[in-house]
């Protein structure tokens, strides 16, 4: 059996998405979608385009309420390491002052645009590339507080290049996000001091960085890891010692990425509920309704703290 890891969008389906998203584009604090047309911003107004809704969010707490922040990908469904980028997204990169990427193989449609435009890849920030440790090849680095900060520190940089009269206000909300980003980092890691030697099982990799930050091991099998990553079956070997550790309760909690749609791991999940093992939701993109990247951070790191008997 050939594991799906998550729908994909279509070319068809971004562009309509996208063309949709756009009418509204200036009516509020989140990102939305990128934008069908080619024509650059009026009014000399600052613009980003990230390649999901978790950059982009990042890029609107620095850059600010009258930024054109844009995201390509914002539907939970959509598969940034399989996206296929169209040509609006080529566009919208562009006509942008700064583009946002994930990097690492993660959003591999925003490198490919980059390899073939050397203005769209001067302007874009790499998150991964800025990451701390260089030896740690997991990519999901959004949820390291360094490579975080990094990446707005750049953004607030980039920007004020762009236009100098607004590196003031740059320079404020930067400070402020990285404060906020500090205090939440403090907290996560406390998880970690209060229940120490806690280990989970995780359906897929994507909570390395916040898993690291708290003090609490991952112990899912690295071959089952590697299965997932891969979109292949895990080892029947792999999957009998993942479910026996559930069952058994030798971990505290299950990771899972609801995002990820597979017999195998939605059978971990029923598992662990069986053994009244706590399920920790961790996604990859902002949740619908959710448009603060502090906020789903947050709430992501006391949804784990209270899983494992913490204080949230």
């Amino acid at each position: 059996m050939t594991v799906v890891r998550r729908a994909v969008l279509t070319a068809g389906g971004a562009l309509t998405a996208l063309a949709l998203l756009a009418g509204c584009g200036g009516s509020g604090d989140s990102p939305t979608a990128a934008p069908s047309s080619s024509a650059a911003a009026p009014g000399g107004t600052l613009t980003v385009v990230a390649t999901t809704n978790v950059w982009g969010a990042v890029a609107k707490a620095v850059a600010g309420p009258d930024a054109d922040v844009t995201a390509i990908i914002s539907d939970p469904a959509g598969d940034p390491h399989s996206y296929e980028s169209t040509p609006a997204d080529a566009a919208a990169i562009t006509n942008a002052d700064v583009v946002v990427a994930n990097g690492g193989g993660y959003d591999e449609f925003a490198e490919k645009i980059a390899d073939t435009d050397a203005a769209a890849r001067a302007k874009t920030i790499t998150a991964f590339d800025l990451r701390p440790d260089k030896a740690d090849d997991n990519e999901h680095v959004w949820f390291d507080p360094t490579t975080v900060k990094a990446v707005a520190d750049q953004i607030a940089q980039r920007l004020s290049q762009a236009e100098p009269g607004e590196a003031a206000g740059l320079a404020q909300r930067k400070q402020a996000f990285d404060a906020r980003v500090d205090q939440i980092a403090q907290q996560t890691a406390a998880i970690g001091t209060s229940r120490p030697g806690t280990k989970v099982i995780s359906t897929e990799p994507i909570a390395h960085y916040l898993l690291r930050t708290a003090g609490v091991a991952d112990v899912t099998p690295q071959d089952f890891v590697e299965a997932i990553e891969n979109e292949t079956d895990p080892s029947a070997a792999s999957l009998v010692e993942v479910r026996n550790a559930l069952s058994a309760k030798q971990v505290t909690a299950l990771v899972f990425n609801p995002q990820t749609e597979t017999p195998v791991v939605a059978g971990l999940r029923d598992t662990a509920n069986a053994a009244q093992v706590p399920v920790v939701e961790v996604t990859e993109t902002l949740p619908a309704g959710v448009t603060d990247y502090l906020q789903w951070v947050d709430s992501t790191r006391a949804a784990l703290a209270r899983a494992v008997g913490a204080p949230a």
